[in-house]
């Protein structure tokens, strides 16, 4: 499943559901990106949606309307956590057999290859010498490529490391500033709902995912495949 599929399944239910098309905030897509980070299944995700949309349905008329995913957040949480706990002592096999055919040798060096190329596109001088070091990184880890698929992904992570601090480090001073305003008052409204990790993490989601579109930096693990 790679993140174009998980984002539009999760659009295209939330706005099934909430019965007129509504485009999705920026922190809705923050929030979209972390679950699929933490590997929250899509399906679980999609019924906690459901689920959440079940309960409004059987509210009286003039209930307040549900405008983003982050009325939802809370469900997908207990949703995710109960589903952890079920698979708690099962066998390996079956696991292991999906994320090979979803992620061969085969398929996991097409996408770095990918990677390198959409990161030679980018144009933005004082990320040149970050993102050259990423592109040799990638060569290295494309020649060494194992079945070993947490270590490839770690791998693949140390870079987007790498990209994420060449691009706090090496931004625009001003721009970033700026941006980072805009970030800040895209969730105010929600800041007072959040516990202040879950609004950090948000944050520096969003100003992440902000940098990489600006900069056509593509994402780099494994569950972006």
């Amino acid at each position: 499943m790679n993140y174009f599929n998980y984002y539009t399944e999760i659009e295209d239910t939330f706005v099934r559901r909430r019965g007129k098309h509504l485009f999705l905030s920026p922190l809705d897509w923050a929030m979209i990106d972390g679950w699929k980070e933490r590997g929250i299944p899509l399906h679980i995700v999609l019924r906690s949606i459901e689920s959440v949309f079940d309960v409004y349905d059987r509210q009286p008329p003039g209930t307040r309307t549900i405008k983003s995913l982050f009325y939802c957040r809370e469900e997908i949480e207990i949703q995710h956590r109960e589903w952890l706990t079920s698979q708690t002592g099962k066998g390996d096999s079956e696991q292991g057999t999906a994320s090979e055919l979803e992620f061969s040798v085969e398929r996991i060096a097409q996408h770095i290859d990918d990677c390198a190329a959409k990161l030679a596109k980018c144009e933005i001088e004082s990320l040149s010498e970050g993102i050259g070091r990423a592109v040799t990184h990638l060569s290295e880890i494309k020649a060494n490529l194992t079945n070993d698929l947490d270590t490839v992904d770690k791998t693949l992570s140390d870079v987007e490391k790498l990209l994420d601090r060449t691009l706090l480090e090496n931004w625009e001073p001003n721009h970033l500033a700026t941006l980072e305003a805009n970030v800040k008052s895209q969730l105010k409204p929600y800041m007072s709902d959040m516990e202040p990790d879950k609004y950090r993490q948000t944050y520096e989601l969003m100003v992440m995912k902000r940098l990489r579109e600006e900069a056509g930096i593509p994402r780099l693990g494994l569950y972006f495949l």
